[in-house]
């Protein structure tokens, strides 16, 4: 089983408390991947995540926290002010996933020359940020990840492998917007995929997400499957090929 423990540091002139996991067993260094969580916040959900993939994969995983104190944010529109400020400012984006990758980095048992990210709602968004910006990522994966960005030239500075995994019916990732990343990507010259699901609409990996909570989101549990296994067949291909 893998070991947890959470980890307090500073970003965006706030205390983030994110959570490391690591694989049990041995003393080599492994492959690091970010794990961002969604838009609320992070929480067991993006835990959860880290956790697999450190006992599946034996890879070496750290959920950051990009809002502070390690929770949610208990109320929406707050929340989504938040997410408005990061969106808008890539460069500020860009730096809180920086820090959550110096404490990947960090760890010793942490290959820094194979990383990657992945993200899930906003946190995906983060993801591509952090490749837009130039990260060393060997690969970046977006769970119902927004696609968008202020300043789609920056993907030219992309250097590993993308790859947006999006529900066909998600209402908060529309047709025009999965277009205009094809462009993006394309213009930049990245090594991308995008997989569309049928059926699927927003938060398909989160076991609690349910339309009767908020309209547009539910869990899916075949294309949490499939995505899921997208990503570990991509992971295969930068880390152990």
């Amino acid at each position: 089983m893998a070991t947890t423990s959470d980890i307090t540091y500073k970003s965006d002139g706030r205390t983030m408390v994110g959570t490391l996991a690591l694989p049990s067993g041995g003393t080599d260094q492994r492959p690091g991947v970010l794990v961002c969580h969604e838009g609320p916040g992070l929480d067991d959900h993006a835990r959860d995540r880290a956790r697999r993939i450190a006992d599946e994969l034996g890879y070496v995983a750290f959920a950051l926290d990009y809002h502070g104190d390690g929770k949610p944010i208990g109320d929406r529109d707050q929340m989504m002010a938040r997410i408005g400020e990061l969106r808008a400012d890539p460069a500020r984006a860009f730096a809180i996933g920086t820090a959550g990758l110096d404490i990947l980095r960090a760890e010793p048992r942490c290959d820094p020359g194979r990383l990657a990210a992945i993200g899930f709602c906003f946190g995906g968004t983060l993801s591509l940020e952090l490749a837009r910006g130039g990260a060393d990522l060997r690969a970046v994966v977006g769970f119902h990840s927004g696609l968008s960005t202020v300043h789609p030239e920056d993907a030219r500075n992309i250097t590993g492998k993308v790859l947006a995994l999006i529900g066909a019916d998600d209402p908060m990732v529309h047709a025009d917007e999965r277009r205009a990343f094809e462009e993006e990507m394309r213009a930049g010259g990245v090594d991308w995929e995008l997989n569309v699901y049928g059926g699927a609409v927003h938060s398909f990996t989160n076991t609690l997400a349910s339309p009767d909570t908020f309209p547009g989101i539910a869990y899916d549990e075949a294309t949490d499957r499939r995505s899921w296994q997208a990503m570990v067949d991509l992971f295969n291909e930068v880390f152990e090929g």
